[in-house]
């Protein structure tokens, strides 16, 4: 369990980080960029990824480079949603977004649901709308326009992401191999795009900054993995502490260190969406 919760907490120090050094000046694509050095840097040195015999021709590159894109895009739609909606929406959001991850599971991948599943699913969407629609009153409609509009990026890129991350493990390639390539492929690519848009990459605090974001991300991954591998037999226990923690973190770094006001939407929302995540928790074998 001391893995599961350092995990978790690392998930939630990624964006208390993300939030507080935006509001200081710091520029959240350069530090977005350099976090996938090092997160690429403690891949390889963490799992060691047989990198020297890749399969050119076997690799399906085009999901390396959608994955590329994609990551950075998400990076950048969490660092707008917990300018616009706070810490506690964004970690609900972004837990949630395995609901959908699961319902592409169901279309794409043929996979069976029980009806223990199909309620979790069912809890989960609920809850999310219900923390996105339900929580702007009293904002501008302009601020809410942006606030549901991060929330939702969020919502869809991570469940975007896992599906793909699902595809390529389908296929047949090493997970760690692939992770480490598309954290590769988002360093090359992200640094290619503050070129191309005439920014700096060499500003030494935002490398600084980055390359910290990028140890607590890996970090968060790594510890989760290795929670995985000695907790084989109850991946449900890890699932649900993992997804139930961060969320509960989130809620307490919201509320203590950003003042963020749980309204009846959000509270609902988030008993609704624990009590999804458990009921997806109790369908896994």
């Amino acid at each position: 369990m001391i893995l599961i919760f350092a995990a978790a907490l690392c998930s939630v120090l990624v964006s208390v980080l993300l939030k507080n050094l935006k509001k200081k000046g710091y520029q959240p694509m350069q530090m977005i960029a350099w976090n996938y050095a090092s997160a690429s840097l403690l891949c390889y040195w963490w799992f060691k990824p047989d990198i020297q015999h890749i399969s050119i021709q076997n690799t399906p590159w085009w999901l390396i480079f959608a994955l590329g894109i994609i990551l950075p895009s998400i990076f950048v739609c969490l660092a707008k949603s917990l300018e616009y909606a706070g810490i506690v929406k964004t970690e609900i959001a972004q837990r949630l977004s395995v609901v959908l991850s699961l319902l592409a599971a169901y279309f794409f991948f043929h996979e069976k649901f029980s009806s223990l599943k199909l309620l979790g699913i069912g809890l989960g969407i609920f809850a999310v709308f219900l923390i996105v629609f339900g929580q702007f009153k009293g904002s501008s409609d302009h601020q809410s326009k942006k606030a549901v509009f991060a929330l939702m990026s969020v919502w869809f890129g991570y469940a975007a992401v896992d599906i793909l991350l699902k595809y390529t493990s389908s296929l047949g390639l090493q997970f760690t191999l692939t992770l480490n390539l598309i954290f590769i492929t988002s360093f090359v690519l992200s640094i290619i795009y503050l070129f191309s848009q005439k920014k700096s990459v060499l500003n030494f605090k935002n490398i600084l900054a980055g390359l910290l974001l990028g140890v607590l991300n890996f970090s968060n991954i790594a510890l989760y993995v290795k929670a995985h591998i000695l907790l084989k037999d109850s991946p449900a226990i890890v699932f649900a502490s993992m997804n139930i923690l961060v969320v509960l973190l989130g809620i307490v770094c919201g509320v203590i260190l950003y003042k963020e006001k749980l309204k009846l939407p959000t509270m609902l929302g988030t008993i609704l969406g624990i009590s999804g995540l458990v009921c997806l928790a109790l369908t896994m074998k």
